[in-house]
């Protein structure tokens, strides 16, 4: 066969190896902390998250209100979520004390006023937009929200750049939100310092909703630990109305390779022998900073560098079975970890093309 034939051929297996490891990622989400279940897709989920993006006109997509689930499933979801001890205890404490103030509202027993927006700080990737989001089904389930979406949103999604449009553009994402959460990430970067920043204006629109839709809104604001505490104690109407504080810990390197390995299990991957040791390791060597490393958003990054790797081990492969998609070997970990040097394209075309020609004048003994 000539080499431009078997270098088009190793292209075209590349890229169906790569289409199908691309596949499997999507089916599997972004959510690192639940268990391997079915995934759907997100416009499916029942308060599944809509984002923002940044533009100034259009208003998150509504979507219809979804039957509220069974708590019973809820709470087993919760306590699959890999890690987030302390948050899962300070949940399930909410979800209590929301059950008893609508069984004694139901009876007619007095109440207190209750808030249930909440202060989320801890570093990225560890799980606070997937706790807003199964807050949100909760407290749909609960009956507290009637449609139990979370709209998702930062400082790009709030603040306009002219005099009086960052009102009507927060005000379109308030409306989006009704029924449910609104999750407001790096909230601080609302404190603008600037003197013609409308971060402020946003800030009040948002209070006023709160106060307007108190029976039918949550509001979420998450961010840095230090930042967030200096961001609601700068104003004294967000004083007031979060009271509630969680604290996302970072996770440790065995929780991070038990995320890694729920992935797999996800995705349909078997680790091969010696593996497991090599990707504790790996992500250790990582793990050096977790803001910048990311927690499970490193992790997933990992996997994915790590699946690349696979995927060129395999397009050199002259047939691959299924048991070959399924398996992630030392080598491919060791590639992604910096420790092997890819194969020579020509390498990898020898290890799966057919004998080289014998040299002119070999005899023919020497070809058996």
């Amino acid at each position: 066969m000539e080499k431009s034939k078997k270098d088009e051929i190793i292209l075209q297996q590349l890229d169906v190896i790569r289409t199908m490891s691309e596949h499997n990622l999507s089916r599997m989400g972004t959510d690192f902390w639940g268990s391997p279940l079915p995934v759907r897709k997100e416009e499916d989920q029942p308060g599944g998250a809509a984002s923002t993006g940044n533009d100034d006109t259009m208003a998150p997509p509504v979507e219809e209100p979804a039957p509220p689930e069974k708590m019973e499933d809820l709470q087993a979801e919760l306590d699959s979520y890999i890690g987030l001890a302390a948050v899962k205890k300070e949940v399930k404490n909410l979800i209590n004390m929301v059950t008893v103030y609508k069984l004694r509202r139901d009876n007619d027993l007095p109440t207190t006023d209750l808030s249930l927006h909440m202060v989320f700080s801890g570093n990225p990737g560890t799980g606070k937009t997937t706790i807003a989001r199964i807050m949100a089904r909760i407290y749909h389930a609960l009956g507290i929200l009637s449609k139990g979406q979370l709209v998702e949103v930062d400082r790009s999604g709030l603040v306009a750049g002219y005099v009086g449009q960052t009102a009507l553009k927060t005000s379109k994402v308030i409306d989006s939100a009704l029924g449910g959460v609104l999750f407001i990430d790096e909230a601080y970067a609302l404190n603008g310092r600037a003197e013609n920043d409308f971060g402020q204006e946003a800030i009040d629109t948002i209070l006023k909703a709160m106060e307007d839709h108190r029976d039918d809104l949550v509001v979420i604001v998450a961010g840095y630990d230090g930042l967030m505490d200096a961001f609601i104690h700068s104003n004294p109407g967000l004083e007031s109305r979060f009271n509630r504080f969680l604290h996302f810990d970072d996770y440790s390197v065995d929780e991070m390779l038990e995320i890694f390995k729920m992935q797999c299990r996800k995705g349909c991957y078997e680790l091969g022998d010696g593996v497991e040791q090599q990707l504790r390791e790996f992500i250790a060597e990582e793990n050096t900073n977790s803001i910048s490393f990311g927690n499970a958003r490193g992790v997933r990054n990992l996997f994915e560098r790590i699946l690349v790797n696979q995927a060129n081990r395999l397009a050199a492969l002259d047939a691959v079975t299924r048991e070959d998609l399924m398996k992630i070997t030392t080598r491919d970990v060791a590639l992604a970890r910096g420790l092997e040097e890819e194969p020579e394209c020509g390498a990898a075309q020898k290890s799966r093309s057919t004998p080289d020609a014998p040299p002119a004048g070999a005899a023919e003994e020497d070809l058996k």
